[in-house]
């Protein structure tokens, strides 16, 4: 539970003044409702007990009648007024939260950001958030504030009509309630984790049945895809099936142990009026308060259902958030142009893992292009992106002029140095939106120029421009297209570094060989490192480095 707890202080902590306010009016509100009840009850009882005694002529309604007016009135303002607090509230601490995830994921290492799903993260920010969302509004304001109420309702009970009818209202709304949910809740735990897992698995399913789903309607395998997202909501469905029974008994029990303390004060208060300790309109107020309490320990029955999947979402978000603590590899110093130094450069795969290549020294100088090559899983790709800084080398340096690039400030890293690795990163929008990724305040004659020096500009001019719509991923292009795409968004930025891993990579002959040209005549000055697989992009290189396993 301390993942919870941790995710609800953050909540609550970001939007502590609002939240305050919130859980101020739902006590006013409950505060209302029981003191309306309470004084109906009174002011019915009073008035029929003056009407028997012949006293109904001396009897004043007027003073009871307004405040059952003021009260039902002031109740229904606050409780909107309570609505809007709370939920703007939990609105600006769940966007918060987002964000906090967001800068987790920018600190993860870049192999663990490799790794990650985009179904995984866009599920985890969606069902996961969203199930918190419960936390405060379903949990943690309605149980402080029927506790709150619980307690006052008590103290007046025991002022205004007898301790003992105080202390049988006070402990049986206290104990009761809470004996429900402890119990309940170590019932209902499974059933709410396996709706939230079911629900979470159709999601992500889904997600991916979509991406996928060409090349699985080409083998044939979307109905399978399909059943298995059945299955998942079918799975879903019996998990809340049985919440909503476990729902129900919960909410008998309240039910029960309500009328129970209801009871139990009409017998108290009819003992104690027959004993001549209090009046009649005294004891209705002690029945009357019982049964407005109801409404302070109703929230439980809801909470119940939702717990568990609350609990497993705070255990899967906490460790992803933003700890707003410096890690090891966070750069905070300067960086200037100057050329790419590797000196004894090793790489891992993984800190126990033999080193991919043997040690590397190698500088690349202002206006030249060195290309690297070897065999598959060398290396060549670790060594890029231990040069762009994304990785820490094993063992030796990587400078930009005289800086080990570990210790740039980010920003001002990624001004001198670009990288395009293997697998292209495009987004549903249009060309031009997608290039200004890289230089947000870019001119349109930028970008065209850009596309020229990769040849894409003679295929977009007769197929919309830069205002061209791409789908998801760039979907609208081909692959060569759409990475001669990623390769102009990369020229935009003028660095002064390029680091292109496999940059023709399904390009005809001729069209690759334009475009290394291009590049190089974009960036005359700019020093350029390659890992090449193919005779064009070793072709455009002044120099080749080969990289060997250490063993070799």
């Amino acid at each position: 539970m301390r993942p919870f707890f941790e995710i609800v202080w953050l909540l609550v902590r970001s939007e502590r003044r609002a939240l305050l306010q919130g859980l101020a009016l739902s006590i006013v509100v409950l505060v209302m409702g029981a003191a309306l009840l309470g004084l109906s009850g009174w002011f019915i009882t009073a008035a029929a007990a003056a009407g028997m005694a012949g006293a109904g002529i001396l009897f004043n309604v007027f003073v009871p009648s307004a405040m059952v007016r003021f009260l039902a009135l002031g109740r229904t303002i606050a409780r909107y007024g309570e609505r809007l607090a709370t939920h703007d509230a939990v609105l600006h601490a769940l966007a918060a939260l987002r964000l906090g995830l967001l800068r987790g994921l920018l600190d993860r290492p870049h192999r663990a950001v490799e790794r990650l799903r985009a179904a995984a993260f866009l599920n985890r920010l969606t069902a996961d958030v969203d199930m918190l969302d419960g936390a405060l509004l379903r949990l943690v304001l309605p149980g402080l504030a029927g506790t709150v109420v619980i307690v006052l309702a008590t103290a007046m009970l025991w002022w205004l009509v007898h301790p003992g009818v105080a202390l049988l209202v006070g402990l049986g709304y206290i104990i009761g309630p809470n004996l429900v949910f402890l119990l309940g809740q170590r019932i209902a735990r499974r059933s709410s984790r396996q709706a939230e897992a079911a629900m979470q698995a159709t999601r992500t399913r889904l997600v991916e049945m979509v991406a996928a789903r060409e090349d699985l309607a080409v083998y044939g395998q979307l109905r399978r895809v399909a059943g298995h997202i059945e299955t998942a909501i079918a799975r879903q469905a019996a998990a809340r099936d049985r919440l909503e029974a476990i729902e129900r008994g919960t909410g008998l029990s309240l039910d029960l142990i309500g009328a129970g303390v209801t009871a139990g004060a009409l017998g108290l208060g009819a003992w104690l009026v027959g004993q001549g300790q209090i009046e009649a309109a005294r004891a209705a107020i002690g029945v009357f308060v019982a049964l407005a309490l109801s409404e302070a320990v109703a929230p439980v029955r809801r909470a119940l259902s939702e717990i568990g999947g609350m609990v497993q979402a705070a255990r899967r978000v906490r460790p992803s958030l933003d700890t707003g603590k410096t890690t090891a590899l966070e750069a905070t110093g300067p960086c200037a142009p100057g050329p790419l130094q590797l000196d004894a450069v090793t790489c891992r795969r993984n800190v126990t893992g033999p080193a991919l290549f043997a040690p590397l020294t190698l500088t690349v100088g202002p206006g030249q292009t060195v290309a690297l090559i070897g065999p598959s899983g060398v290396g060549k790709s670790t060594l890029l992106l231990t040069a762009a800084g994304a990785l820490a080398p094993d063992a030796g340096r990587v400078r930009l002029g005289d800086v080990d690039v570990m210790s740039c400030e980010t920003g001002a890293l990624r001004a001198q140095l670009v990288m395009v690795p293997q697998r292209h990163g495009l987004i549903s929008g249009t060309v031009a939106e997608n290039l200004r990724l890289a230089t947000p305040g870019a001119g349109d004659d930028a970008l065209w120029q850009a596309l020229e020096a990769t040849c894409l500009a003679d295929t977009l001019h007769t197929r919309g421009g830069l205002n061209m719509r791409l789908g998801p991923k760039g979907a609208g292009l081909s692959g060569g297209e759409a990475r001669r795409l990623v390769l102009a968004r990369a020229l935009l930025r003028q660095p002064s570094v390029l680091l292109l891993d496999e940059p023709t990579e399904g390009l005809d002959t001729a069209i690759s060989a334009r475009v290394m040209a291009g590049i190089r005549t974009a960036l005359p000055g700019a020093a350029i490192l390659i890992a090449a697989h193919r005779k064009t992009e070793r072709e455009a290189a002044d120099r080749i480095v080969e990289l060997r396993h250490p063993d070799a």
